[in-house]
C-alpha cells in the first residue's frame, strides 16, 4: 500500500491520455464484446422456431425490451452500491464473475437454461457497467479539457468490442456448423479475458475505485459487502420471474422509475450549493431526453433484427452478407471510422468559434435519428414482390444513425461526470443507464407494436408493418430534436460553467 499511486499522481499525467485509460479501454472492450454479442442474438434466438425459444415476433420484442431494461435498471442499483459500500473495483470484479457464470450456464443448454443465465447476466452487468465509466472520469481533474477526448477513446473501445461481439456471436449462433451454445460460450470466454486484464492492471488505478467505507473497521466493511452480494443473489428468482412474464416487468418499471426520481430529488435537496443543484437539474433534463433517444435507437436489437432476418436481401454491394451481422456491426464500424473525423470537425468549428454547445449537439443527434428512421421506412420502395428489400439502403440508414449517436452518447457519459458532485458520481451514472433501461423497455413496446398481429403474415405484410412504424419514429425523433434545440438556452444557464 505504501507504493500505491496517489490520485494527484494519476491525474497529473503528460500527453493526451493517462496510461490507466488504456487498461480500462481493454477491460471495457471485452465486456462490450460480451454485452453486444448477447444483445445481437437475443431476439433472433428467442424467435428461432427450431433451436431457440420459438416465441412470436411480438413476444420476442417484448422479452428483448424487458431483458435490456433490467440490464440497465440494475446499473442504477449497482451504481448506488458502488458509491455507498463496495467501491468501483469490487463492484466491477463481482459483476464480471456473475456475468461469466450466466453466459456459461446458457452455453450448457440455451433452450433449458436461457432465463436463469440471462438473469445472472443482468445482475452482473448492473454491477460492472456504471462503475468503469465512473473510474474513467476519476482519471481527470475537474475542468481538465482532455476529459472529452478520453471519453471519446473509451467510447471507441466500446465500439470495437461491440463490432467484434456482434459479428462473432451472430455468426456462431446462426451457423449450421456451430449454434447458439457457441455464441454464448464465446461471450463468457472474452469476459474472462476482460476480468484477467483488470486484475493485472488494477494496481495502477491507485485509490480510484476503492471502497468508500475505508474509515470503518474491516469486519464492519466486510459485513456490509457480503450483505450486498447476498442481496443481489437473493434477487435472482424475482428477476427470473419478471423476465419470463413481461406483465411483471411492467409493474417493476412503473415502480423503479418513480423511486429513482424520488431518490434523485432527495439527494438534490441535500446538496447545499445552489450551483450544484442547478447542474443536477440540467443533468436530469439530459437523462429524460436520452430515454426517447434510446427507445428509438435500440430497435437495432429488437424490431430491426427481425426485419433484417426476414426482409433483407443477402447482398451488400457485391458481397454476400448475413443481414443480421450487418445489423449488429455496421453501427459500431461506422463509429470507429467516423468518430475521429467528427472530432476533427468539432475542433475546426471551435477554431472558428461556431461549435454547437452540448445541448444543441443533443438536438442534432435526434435530427440524425429522424433521418435514419425515414431511410429505414424508405426501404419499402426498394422491395420486390417477395417482401425483401435492399441491404444497401438499410446500411445507409445505419450510417446516418451513427452520426446521431456520436452527437449524443459519448457526450452523455462525459456530461454526467461533469455535472455530478463527486459523492453522487455513481448514482448519476446509474441514472443515465436507468434512462437507457426505460428506453430499452419503451423500445420493446414499440417493436412489439410494429410486429404484424398475424403470425402467418407474408413477408410483404411484415415489411409494411415495420416500415410504417419506422416512419412514425422518424416523426417523433424530429419533434424531440426541435424541442431540445429550442430549450437549449435554458439548459445552458443551468449548466453554468460546464461546457
Amino acid at each position: 500500500m505504501e507504493n500505491e499511486l496517489t490520485l494527484e499522481q494519476i491525474q497529473d499525467f503528460k500527453g493526451k491520455y493517462p496510461k490507466q485509460l488504456w487498461y480500462l479501454f481493454l477491460v471495457e472492450m471485452w465486456e462490450r464484446f460480451c454485452f453486444y454479442g448477447m444483445r445481437g442474438v437475443l431476439t433472433i434466438f428467442m424467435a428461432d422456431k427450431m433451436l431457440g425459444l420459438s416465441l412470436s415476433d411480438k413476444d420476442a420484442n417484448l422479452k428483448y425490451g424487458a431483458i435490456q431494461a433490467f440490464v440497465y435498471a440494475f446499473t442504477f442499483i449497482g451504481g448506488i452500491f458502488a458509491d455507498k459500500i463496495l467501491g468501483f473495483k469490487k463492484s466491477l470484479l463481482f459483476g464480471a464473475l456473475v456475468m461469466i457464470a450466466g453466459n456459461i450456464i446458457i452455453a450448457v443448454s440455451p433452450q433449458q437454461f436461457f432465463y436463469l443465465g440471462i438473469t445472472l447476466s443482468i445482475i452482473g452487468t448492473g454491477f460492472f457497467k456504471p462503475n468503469i465509466s465512473s473510474m474513467v472520469g476519476d482519471l481527470y481533474k475537474e475542468g481538465d479539457p482532455r476529459r472529452d477526448a478520453g471519453f471519446g477513446l473509451f467510447y471507441s473501445g466500446i465500439n470495437i468490442g461491440a463490432l467484434l461481439g456482434g459479428a462473432v456471436c451472430v455468426y456462431l449462433g446462426t451457423s449450421k456448423d456451430y449454434g447458439w451454445s457457441y455464441a454464448f460460450l464465446s461471450a463468457a470466454i472474452v469476459m474472462i479475458i476482460g476480468l484477467v486484464t483488470f486484475l493485472f492492471t488494477k494496481k495502477s488505478l491507485g485509490p480510484i475505485g476503492n471502497s468508500p467505507l475505508l474509515n470503518l473497521s474491516s469486519s464492519k466493511r466486510t459485513a456490509r459487502e457480503i450483505a450486498v452480494y447476498v442481496g443481489s443473489l437473493i434477487s435472482i428468482p424475482l428477476i427470473f420471474i419478471m423476465i419470463k412474464n413481461t406483465d411483471y416487468t411492467d409493474y417493476f418499471m412503473y415502480t423503479i422509475g418513480p423511486l429513482a426520481i424520488l431518490y434523485f430529488l432527495y439527494e438534490t435537496m441535500k446538496e447545499k450549493e445552489i450551483a450544484a443543484k442547478k447542474k443536477l437539474i440540467a443533468a436530469f433534463v439530459f437523462i429524460l431526453f436520452s430515454i426517447a433517444f434510446w427507445a428509438f435507437f435500440e430497435q437495432s436489437g429488437g424490431s430491426l433484427a427481425l426485419f433484417a432476418q426476414d426482409n433483407l436481401h443477402h447482398s451488400l454491394l457485391t458481397f454476400k452478407m448475413n443481414p443480421n451481422i450487418i445489423n449488429n456491426t455496421s453501427n459500431s464500424l461506422f463509429v470507429i471510422i467516423f468518430s475521429p473525423l467528427l472530432g476533427l470537425v468539432w475542433l475546426a468549428m471551435i477554431k472558428r468559434k461556431i461549435e454547437p454547445n452540448t445541448v444543441i449537439k443533443f438536438g442534432i443527434g435526434f435530427l440524425f435519428l429522424a433521418a435514419a428512421f425515414y431511410i429505414f421506412y424508405y426501404t419499402r420502395f426498394f422491395a420486390g414482390a417477395d417482401g425483401k428489400t435492399s441491404l444497401n439502403i438499410f446500411t445507409i440508414a445505419y450510417l446516418v444513425i451513427t452520426f446521431g449517436e456520436l452527437c449524443l452518447s459519448p457526450i452523455g457519459l462525459s456530461i454526467m461526470t461533469k455535472l455530478s458532485p463527486k459523492r453522487l458520481a455513481g448514482m448519476m451514472m446509474g441514472m443515465w443507464f436507468l434512462a437507457s433501461a426505460y428506453g430499452q423497455y419503451a423500445g420493446g413496446l414499440l417493436g412489439a407494436g410494429m410486429s404484424s398481429p398475424n403470425e402467418n403474415a407474408s413477408l410483404m405484410e411484415k415489411l409494411q408493418s415495420y416500415t410504417d412504424g419506422y416512419k412514425q419514429l422518424a416523426i417523433y425523433a424530429l419533434i424531440a430534436g426541435l424541442i431540445m434545440i429550442v430549450i437549449s438556452p435554458l439548459i445552458r444557464k443551468l449548466m453554468q460553467e460546464v461546457k
